[in-house]
């Protein structure tokens, strides 16, 4: 008899979420939107300070960070670049226990981006969500309902699609 697969069972990337925080407002965060701009495509969003904190020298209120969400084809393109950077090699604290895992790079010009002295060099962060289809009954509007403990994506199973 042969083995069929579960479609339903595939593991595929959700969303990537690309951050880079810079600290500070003014013209390091537009360079750094702009860094994102060129890498993704789309418009990055910015984060505000949740408080005060007098020694880093930001304020509450204050916009301190780019971020943005891709998915699809694009979402794996943007990832597979930043992996060539890390060599394919991730910690095993990289991975969370509901499968997702995360990654960061010091230089943004290592993604393929060429160097502009006007912009400088950034870091970021990559944060990849893995998912199966029937993934969309938790976040749906109407008749929001649990994904199944089996159903769910472990940080084993997650490891496991990494490595293949």
């Amino acid at each position: 008899a042969s083995e069929k697969k579960n479609p339903m069972r595939e593991i595929s990337i959700k969303k990537l979420c690309l951050n880079i925080c810079v600290g500070e407002s003014g013209d390091r965060l537009t360079r750094a939107a702009k860094v994102l701009e060129q890498l993704s495509g789309q418009e990055p969003c910015f984060s505000k300070a949740r408080f005060t904190v007098r020694s880093f020298g930001i304020r509450r209120n204050e916009k301190i960070s780019c971020w943005c969400t891709v998915r699809g084809a694009k979402a794996e393109e943007i990832l597979e670049r930043g992996l060539k950077v890390k060599e394919y090699e991730l910690w095993k604290g990289c991975f969370s226990d509901e499968g997702n895992f995360g990654f960061g790079i010091d230089e943004h010009i290592d993604l393929g981006i060429k160097y502009d002295p006007n912009i400088g060099i950034y870091g970021m962060d990559f944060f990849v969500v893995l998912g199966r289809p029937g993934y969309r009954v938790r976040y749906r509007r109407r008749a929001k309902t649990r994904v199944g403990t089996n159903h769910k994506v472990t940080k084993e199973e997650a490891q496991k699609w990494f490595q293949s």
